[in-house]
């Protein structure tokens, strides 16, 4: 699956949040540390879901860069 993610400067490093799953977050230090907390976060996220046995949001959001 393939979710957008926004990911966003904070004071003290960044902030990712994901519009399809409003439960996961992630905070990190830098924008790398914080693509990868986002992905493990997203994968604990499914995997407790599945176990739970709740439907998986499909992907619905989309990200663009608008140019003014």
């Amino acid at each position: 699956m393939r979710y957008a993610v926004v990911i966003e400067k904070s004071p003290g490093g960044f902030e990712a949040h994901v519009p399809d799953l409003p439960n996961c977050v992630a905070v990190g230090n830098s924008l790398a540390e914080t693509e990868r907390l986002i992905k493990e976060a997203i994968t604990f996220e499914l995997v407790g879901m599945r176990e739970d046995g709740e439907e998986i949001p499909k992907a619905s959001s989309v990200a663009e860069y608008v140019d003014v």
